[in-house]
């Protein structure tokens, strides 16, 4: 059994702060090709998980620490919906339907709990406008 406590958030933030792309991923599954996918996502300011969509796999993330903006997006890239993601505000997590264009803007140090299908596959950016 693997825990989620402080220990695990705080040691992941801190690998985060260090890292080249300001996020630093934990994951419970063993393999990429695994069905289900499960994993911490450390995330610092000043980054951000690109628009992009997942054609055959719904998405749910659930803020465990700081505060992130979870924005979804039509094909021609105008916002359709944004939400702050946090713990003081009373907005824990955000469900991603298949197939809808979302990303994740990191606004403080952050951890989220993220499950989607696998296996992985690259994201799919084609078909939208580069917004960001």
């Amino acid at each position: 059994m693997k825990i989620i406590n402080d220990a695990l958030i705080n040691n992941l933030a801190e690998e985060a702060k260090i890292s080249p792309r300001l996020r630093k991923n934990y994951n419970f599954h063993q393999s990429l090709s695994d069905k289900c996918h499960r994993f911490l996502n450390a995330m610092e300011p000043g980054t951000f998980i690109p628009v992009h969509h997942h054609p055959t796999k719904d998405e749910t993330v659930v803020i465990l620490k700081g505060k992130v903006k979870v924005s979804t997006y039509n094909d021609e890239g105008q916002v359709m919906e944004s939400c702050i993601l946090s713990h003081e505000e009373g907005r824990y997590g955000a469900d991603i339907p298949k197939n809808v264009w979302h990303d994740v803007e990191c606004l403080e140090p952050s951890v989220l709990f993220e499950c989607k299908e696998g296996p992985f596959v690259e994201h799919e950016v084609e078909g939208i406008l580069d917004i960001k």
